[in-house]
């Protein structure tokens, strides 16, 4: 059995809880309390889970017994221990009332083919659950959830390399930051190219990240923890004053979450010098002063930030003076969960001083012309593959792809250094009537509307545990 079919056998267990009322979220936040000590007995690492609160002791429980001990291990590891395994079950409480169900997710865990999981990877199989809820439309995960193949492109591109201190202000569940360590693991023969004292940097110091909603981070830390990762992971808002103290980075590779603060308010950094009340834009103020000289970034923002005005136009001639802003991919929309979000990564480079930095941008359009993304048609790298290359030519000038072109610093100024610019003239398509299939204009439709009814329930759970979204 490969880790696939683990993941697939491990989500259908949901169907389990349908009557419990619990949501795909909540179930993926409980089977992360029960697949931590699972995964501590097959990696043999009980040793930090006190005696008497590890696998064996919970899947020798059943009936009224189980749900009580089980509700007395969460407080407990929550409260009585210490490191990764206090700040996974940090206020944990369960939403499982049933004692039968609980007892047969356990039992089916405990069946799973371990040895087939530990080849293949924990932290793959782990990550397989993660995206399984985000392309749940039900769980509304997926609108915090990048596609795997964006991640892995920006971070090839960004090449973080060991000894580089790398840092996602917006974590999520810590995706970029195991794609950055799985890179420099690449590069250097899983880590065994290194001395003792590197090593032990890219495993405790080199990859941090700050996540604000509790579960998420729980989330975060697991899959930090599977991927071989102990760096810290601060339960925060980098947009308030913790985040004045996230500095001196080399690498910044992120997605931070779109929207405005609640009723305008302003962010509450007394650093911003255009402190507003959207968060991508405070974000990206965060992100650029957070590197150091040299340092380097990919940020994915939505196409609001390359046009807002005000705050939003101040904002982007500072980053242009105070970074080399080289590229731009215009994204293709129907990537991410939320359809119909138009956005884009933009690269840059911290310059030696705060002024001029920017002598012109690179645009790469892959929104033009592109198919609608979704289940039937996903991303896969080889839709980048144009982009990677004009991205890494020696030459960028002697690039031939019309979605790659070149405007200089002065044609941004311009247009009042709006960067809503780059794409390609798109033409009228004509419709070929002979294979018009209006059954399949109706499912299409369907499917968006369900998109959207998913949406507004992910935004609901969000408003539930995060006020200010």
């Amino acid at each position: 059995m490969n880790n696939r079919e683990i993941v697939a056998k491990l989500w259908n267990l949901s169907n389990v809880l349908r009557d419990d009322g619990i949501t795909y979220h909540q179930y993926v936040t409980e089977l992360t309390y029960i697949l931590f000590l699972k995964m501590a007995k097959e990696t043999a690492a009980e040793s930090a889970i006190p005696a008497g609160y590890r696998w064996d002791d919970l899947r020798t429980k059943s009936g009224i017994e189980l749900k009580r001990f089980y509700r007395d291990l969460l407080q407990f590891l929550g409260e009585e221990t210490t490191g990764r395994v206090q700040e996974i079950y940090a206020g944990a409480s369960t939403n499982i009332d049933e004692p039968k169900n609980l007892q047969k997710i356990i039992a089916s865990i405990d069946a799973l083919d371990w040895y087939s999981a530990r080849e293949e990877g924990l932290g793959n199989l782990y990550e397989g659950l993660l995206e399984k809820n985000a392309n749940e439309k039900k769980s509304g995960a997926g609108q915090y959830f990048t596609p795997r193949v964006l991640i892995d492109v920006m971070v090839r591109l960004v090449d973080p390399q060991p000894g580089e201190l790398c840092n996602d202000p917006a974590c999520g569940t810590f995706g970029f930051m195991i794609a950055a360590s799985e890179h420099v693991r690449r590069a250097t023969d899983d880590l065994f190219d290194l001395n003792s004292d590197q090593a032990a940097f890219q495993v405790r110091r080199a990859f941090t990240g700050v996540e604000l909603v509790h579960d998420t981070h729980r989330l975060a830390l697991m899959n930090a923890m599977l991927h071989g990762i102990e760096s810290p992971i601060f339960l925060g808002d980098t947009l308030s004053p913790l985040g004045k103290s996230l500095t001196g980075y080399d690498v910044v590779l992120t997605n931070p979450p779109f929207g405005t603060k609640r009723g305008g308010e302003r962010a509450t950094r007394d650093d911003f010098t255009f402190p507003t009340s959207n968060k991508q834009l405070n974000f990206l103020q965060h992100i650029y002063r957070s590197l150091k000289p040299g340092g380097r970034a990919a940020v994915v923002l939505p196409d609001n930030v390359l046009f807002a005005d005000g705050d939003g136009r101040r904002i982007r001639t500072d980053l242009m003076d105070k970074c080399n802003l080289h590229t731009i991919l215009r994204l293709p929309t129907g990537i991410f969960y939320a359809q119909g979000v138009k956005t884009n990564v933009l690269f840059f480079e911290r310059g030696p001083s705060d002024r001029g930095n920017t002598e012109g941008v690179w645009f790469y359009d892959l929104r033009t012309d592109m198919p609608s993304f979704g289940k039937r048609t996903p991303l896969t790298v080889e839709h980048f593959a144009g982009f990677e290359a004009a991205y890494t030519a020696e030459d960028r000038g002697a690039v031939e792809d019309e979605r790659w072109s070149y405007l200089s610093r002065d044609d941004i100024a311009a247009t009042d250094d709006s960067l809503d610019l780059g794409l390609v003239q798109t033409q009228t398509e004509q419709v070929d009537w002979s294979t018009y299939d209006p059954a399949e204009q109706v499912r299409e439709a369907a499917g968006l509307l369900e998109d959207a009814l998913g949406l507004l329930r992910g935004l609901e759970a969000e408003l539930s545990t995060d006020g200010t979204k």
